[in-house]
């Protein structure tokens, strides 16, 4: 027994590092403006498919992405990490995408890959909060899905076991493979680089890298092809062009505000037990923790 796993990650702007020119005068983000990282709660749904790769010998990890070519960045990640090979979905026909566009072309790519047991993914992207991606991907597979997974408990060949970790507390559930399953920043964070595995994969890289670094590495790519990252145009996919890009884009942003937060109250607090005690009672009581 074992799994042949579709990891989907997306690049995103580092939005710990927002400043005034984070967005262009037409209302767009000004992605050259901000570092690109990996979207963190990817990283969540990476470590729980590698380690269903060490419980189970033989499975199959791969990282699929969508983006311009910079994005092989976090391909690169995930095999660092232990991930087996990664795919970049790359190209103008996707420039523009919503939700909608990008779900149809990611799940137009998996569909190229062949039998899937497992799909996984961060919950959303930091850059959008939508949370939407994943879902529209398993509605247009046609496979069950679930959502705001915490941790994955128990995986056979035929069924998966997850636990969900929901606002007001957790649920465990069990669905059929093949299966799509959104994973929550609250699971446990993705393991550091391998050194042995930063050395091996140091110099993969795309078609598209591979050109415009000008570097003749031709024999390096020739003797090992675990260095050469897949990419593939939307000329690579069985796909119905209406829905790629901008035309499958029906969402429209029309106004984007700059919001900056003011603190209007505050509470000093002695440190006493009372206060202290006082304090945690109304915390819990609007819920802002427990």
């Amino acid at each position: 027994m074992s799994f042949n796993i579709v990891v989907l990650a997306k690049q995103v702007p580092d939005t710990r590092n927002v400043g005034k020119d984070a967005m262009k005068a037409d209302g767009t983000v000004n992605r050259a403006a901000l570092p690109a990282i990996f979207n963190p709660e990817d990283l969540n749904a990476l470590e729980q498919a590698l380690r269903i790769k060490e419980k189970v010998p033989g499975t199959v990890v791969h990282l699929l992405t969508m983006g311009p070519v910079r994005a092989a960045e976090i391909i690169r990640e995930s095999l660092y990490r232990g991930a087996d090979d990664g795919f970049l979905l790359s190209g103008r026909e996707f420039a523009g995408s919503d939700t909608l566009a990008t779900s149809y072309a990611l799940s137009c790519a998996i569909r190229k890959l062949g039998k899937i047991d497992l799909i996984l993914c961060g919950r959303q992207a930091i850059d959008g909060d939508t949370a939407q991606v994943g879902p529209q991907v398993a509605e247009k597979l046609g496979l069950p899905q679930i959502t705001y997974a915490e941790d994955i408990i128990e995986i056979t060949k035929k069924n998966i076991t997850v636990k969900r970790r929901l606002e007001r507390g957790v649920e465990i559930v069990k669905g059929p493979l093949p299966i799509l399953v959104t994973v929550n920043g609250t699971a446990a964070p993705c393991r550091p680089r391998n050194a042995k595995l930063t050395l091996k994969y140091k110099h993969a890289a795309t078609p598209s890298e591979k050109q415009e670094s000008g570097s003749d590495y031709t024999d390096l790519y020739d003797a090992h092809p675990y260095l050469n990252i897949t990419e593939w145009g939307a000329n690579d996919i069985e796909h119905d062009p209406k829905w790629l890009g901008l035309s499958g884009s029906p969402t429209k942003v029309k106004k984007i505000d700059n919001i900056v937060f003011t603190a209007k109250e505050s509470k000093r607090l002695t440190g006493s037990d009372f206060e202290i005690e006082s304090l945690m009672k109304e915390l819990i009581a609007n819920h802002t923790i427990g």
